[in-house]
């Protein structure tokens, strides 16, 4: 199988409003992909076309290399698109028996084995209406292992929950997709809050996606480097070169070096750039965070 799901140019429309504007996607097994946007950019009626709650105007999908047996192929599949239905008054075993109802799920037994997996099994006859959030998410995951699913669609998982149901969430579904081979689009409007969760990002603002990218390269655009201008560049890199036995570095076109080295010594790099005779006019620490490397993106599509 070559990919989970593929999306080619999808359209959405709304009225007179475009909320997915042409947006083309591939999703490889056995990775975690990111959908990171701002509230409103369209990541929810992406999902929503996926999971077949509503159409795409234009554009076509295919699930598991199949086109035509989507439905079919939603079997293969579990979602929790906005928020996890369940019922207030009832325990955590309970909405779990009817969920296998509802997906002809046959052993009765799994219903213990996933509620041990989320940390739910000493509920006992408390009420979901008693949970917290973070219960209640997890619950919601649960249910939605109930039918062995190769591919899950989570819509904002992590939204509301302090740092230490966000690692909880985190660490769940990194289990499910190393142990278990579960593929995983999720979606979130901060970025920093999946960072150490996906193998793939895709950034979406205003209902197009303005970039993708895998988590190495987006480590490679966010890491920490020392800012360097001077009056002769290539003099320079040599100088580091030969004194500093320097490789990483980057020179960028605006005559700037970016030295991913020594950082944590910047008086020696002042020093051998000093002792060569050129004259230094910029040597600053800079750390480019996620966010702020994804905030630029969503101005850059601010129009």
């Amino acid at each position: 199988m070559e990919h989970v799901l593929k999306l080619s140019h999808l359209t959405k429309k709304y009225g007179k409003q475009t909320v997915v504007k042409d947006v083309s996607l591939t999703m490889e097994p056995g990775h975690i992909y990111g959908l990171i946007g701002p509230n409103g950019a369209g990541k929810t009626t992406i999902m929503k076309m996926i999971a077949g709650l509503t159409s795409p105007d234009s554009g076509s999908m295919e699930l598991f290399g199949e086109k035509k047996r989507l439905d079919e192929m939603r079997s293969r599949m579990s979602f929790m698109i906005e928020a996890p239905f369940l019922d207030n008054n009832a325990t955590a075993y309970q909405n779990m028996m009817y969920m296998r109802y509802v997906r002809g799920v046959a052993k009765k037994e799994r219903i213990g084995e996933l509620l041990e997996f989320v940390g739910l099994s000493d509920t006992g006859k408390k009420q979901v209406k008693d949970f917290s959030l973070g219960m209640r998410q997890r619950l919601g995951i649960g249910m939605a292992l109930l039918s062995r699913p190769e591919f899950m669609v989570l819509d904002e998982p992590v939204n509301g929950l302090d740092p230490e149901g966000i690692v909880e969430i985190r660490n769940m579904l990194k289990k499910l997709c190393s142990e278990n081979g579960i593929s995983i689009l999720i979606s979130s409007h901060l970025l920093s809050e999946l960072s150490e969760l996906c193998t793939d990002y895709v950034i979406i603002n205003q209902g197009s996606i303005v970039e993708s990218l895998s988590a190495e390269a987006l480590s490679e655009k966010c890491r920490s480097y020392l800012s360097i201008c001077t009056n002769d560049m290539n003099g320079t890199v040599a100088a580091l070169s030969e004194r500093l036995h320097i490789s990483g570095y980057k020179v960028m076109e605006q005559e700037e070096l970016r030295l991913y080295e020594c950082l944590d010594d910047v008086e020696s790099v002042s020093k051998a750039i000093s002792d060569s005779g050129y004259i230094i006019t910029r040597l600053v620490l800079e750390e480019e965070s996620l966010e702020a490397f994804y905030l630029s993106l969503v101005a850059e599509g601010v129009h």
